[in-house]
């Protein structure tokens, strides 16, 4: 069956819109500025770009193929700018090679469920709708999560729940599932969701909104294999940056910004010895951050976007490595003493960047 390409099943408005542009925008004027939209869904994000920045050529990736065809639709009027792929995000290393692209200049990761997967209920992200249990942002491929809560073992589902949705109560669901899966096979969302919210104790089911959201977020990082894409996929953003080349990813869950905080505050760190007066050239931080640990929405976004109230945002700009080599020949070529730097720390040499890196906080 074809895609309506009339209104998009669903709504949808840009997470941060504003903020993502202010943070990109250094990046985005760049000449020959390439940007790649990792998360396109129906590309609010991306004609915005397109249409502040007319020198701007987007790339934009969704493994979702309804997404990508309704994407297509709103971008046609960009002609040859807008490169549109179906993949995943931790695919750019190969969608550059064919595209014959060296290097991108800004990026954005919008992570977690598009509104037009959470919107629709025949998906099956939502368990405040009754659908087929799938669960599969590309419908094209893959294990459904259907297959997953009627095959796994009852051990691999309990790691699951308690990986991917820190469940504590994984045990007493997973139990409620393999007695009910011994009766028939569990095909709706509206079942399973009835079988978490049995499972948990009454006093739990006060708190915290639906009891069955942690366990349909696991089975949706699961099926989708999210976090294993996003580990791959960070560093291949970074890698592919050129110099003085933005990132912004807006995570919604903790298990999400725990990998983009890892990748990006590793390389905003010196691997140089610490007792050495200067920094070596090839040893110095790679990336500046640009916000202070996780950046959360204003009130105001989340009075106008209900959708971006647990988003976490961050942001990073690519070091000019040649350039910060190129100060240090002039400050200290061959032949000149190092000057040695005082400290007021009772220590010797100079104070490791990454202690205080700048823009980097608590999240």
């Amino acid at each position: 069956m074809g895609v309506d390409m009339g209104e998009p099943r669903g709504t949808h408005v840009p997470v941060l819109l504003e903020r993502c542009l202010e943070l990109l925008d250094p990046a985005l004027t760049l000449p020959g500025a390439v940007h790649v939209d990792f998360t396109l869904g129906l590309g609010g994000h991306a004609e915005a770009v397109l249409e502040r920045y007319p020198d701007v050529v987007l790339i934009g990736l969704d493994r979702d193929t309804e997404a990508l065809a309704h994407a297509r639709h709103r971008l046609i009027r960009f002609g040859d700018r807008a490169h549109l792929v179906h993949a995943v995000y931790d695919e750019l290393p190969r969608v550059l090679d064919e595209l014959e692209i060296p290097a991108i200049h800004s990026g954005l990761f919008d992570l977690g469920v598009s509104s037009l997967q959470l919107d629709e209920a025949d998906r099956g992200f939502a368990y405040a709708q009754d659908a087929p249990l799938d669960m599969r942002m590309d419908q094209s491929r893959g294990m459904t999560a259907e297959e997953v809560v009627n095959t796994y073992e009852p051990g691999d589902l309990v790691r699951v729940l308690r990986q991917y949705g820190e469940e504590k109560f994984a045990p007493r669901i997973v139990s409620s599932i393999v007695r009910e899966r011994a009766k028939g096979r569990i095909t709706s969302t509206a079942r399973l969701a009835e079988l978490v919210k049995d499972a948990i104790p009454a006093a739990a089911r006060r708190t915290g909104g639906n009891p069955a959201k942690r366990t349909f977020q696991a089975l949706r990082i699961e099926v989708n294999r999210e976090l294993e894409a996003l580990e791959g996929a960070v560093p291949a953003a970074l890698d592919a940056l050129a110099p003085h080349g933005r990132l912004v990813v807006m995570s919604y869950q903790s298990l999400e910004d725990r990998i983009v905080k890892r990748e990006l505050t590793a390389r905003a760190r010196s691997t140089g010895p610490v007792d050495l007066p200067v920094e070596l050239p090839g040893t110095g931080p790679s990336l500046r951050l640009l916000t202070r640990g996780s950046e959360p929405p204003s009130e105001a976004e989340v009075a106008a976007n209900p959708r971006a109230a647990s988003v976490k945002l961050r942001a990073v700009e690519r070091i000019d490595e040649q350039e910060q080599a190129s100060k240090f020949e002039k400050a200290f070529g061959a032949g000149r003493e190092r000057p040695r730097m005082s400290t007021t720390r009772g220590g010797r040499g100079r104070i490791r960047p990454g202690a205080n890196v700048e823009g980097e906080g608590r999240a």
